[in-house]
C-alpha cells in the first residue's frame, strides 16, 4: 500500500475543482482572497456527519463575518449531496469526490483504526486555509461531535 500523503500548516492546499450539490463546479482557486475551512468526512446523511454539517451551518455568520468560508467534501454522489443539503437547511457547498482523487491528494483517504479493526476509508478530517490557499491548520482524525468547538478555540473566531 502507498504511504499517504500528510499535509502540514505551510504548504499549499492541493488544487481541486469538484461539483457541488448543484452540480456547479467549485475550485479551491474560487476560495482565493477568503480565508476557508475545508472538511472532509466520511458520508452523507448519517449522524455524525449531519451534526457536523448543522454545526458548520449554524457558524456560518460568525466564520463568514471573521472572513471565513467553509467547504464540505465527501465521496457522495452530486444526488445525496443534494439531499442532505435540503434536508438540514446547508448553505455551504459540499462536493463530491466520487473517484477519492482530492482525497488522497489531501491524505483524508486511506488506513485507519474504526473501532479496533483497521480499516481503508475517509478520514474525517479539517484544513484552514489562508487567502492565498496556503495551509494554517490541519486537522486529521477530527471527532464530529465538539469539533466546532475546538476551531473556535484554536481560530479565535466568535463561535
Amino acid at each position: 500500500m502507498e504511504p499517504m500523503t500528510h499535509l502540514e500548516p505551510g504548504m499549499p492546499a492541493p488544487d481541486f475543482t469538484l461539483p457541488d450539490q448543484h452540480g456547479a463546479s467549485v475550485a479551491l482557486s474560487d476560495l482565493r482572497g477568503q480565508r476557508a475551512i475545508v472538511y472532509f468526512y466520511p458520508e452523507a446523511l448519517t449522524s455524525a456527519c449531519k451534526q457536523q454539517a448543522c454545526d458548520f451551518n449554524d457558524a456560518l455568520p460568525d466564520l463568514g463575518g471573521d472572513g471565513y468560508a467553509v467547504v464540505g467534501i465527501s465521496r457522495d454522489p452530486v444526488e445525496k449531496l443534494a439531499r442532505a443539503a435540503e434536508l438540514d437547511g446547508l448553505e455551504f457547498p459540499l462536493l463530491s469526490d466520487a473517484d477519492l482523487s482530492v482525497h488522497r491528494a489531501w491524505g483524508t483517504f486511506g488506513e485507519k483504526n474504526s473501532y479496533g479493526r483497521i480499516v481503508e476509508g475517509v478520514r474525517r478530517s479539517t484544513f484552514v486555509l489562508d487567502e492565498e490557499g496556503v495551509i494554517t491548520h490541519a486537522f486529521y482524525n477530527t471527532k464530529a461531535k465538539g469539533h466546532l468547538d475546538m476551531l473556535a478555540k484554536r481560530l479565535a473566531f466568535r463561535g
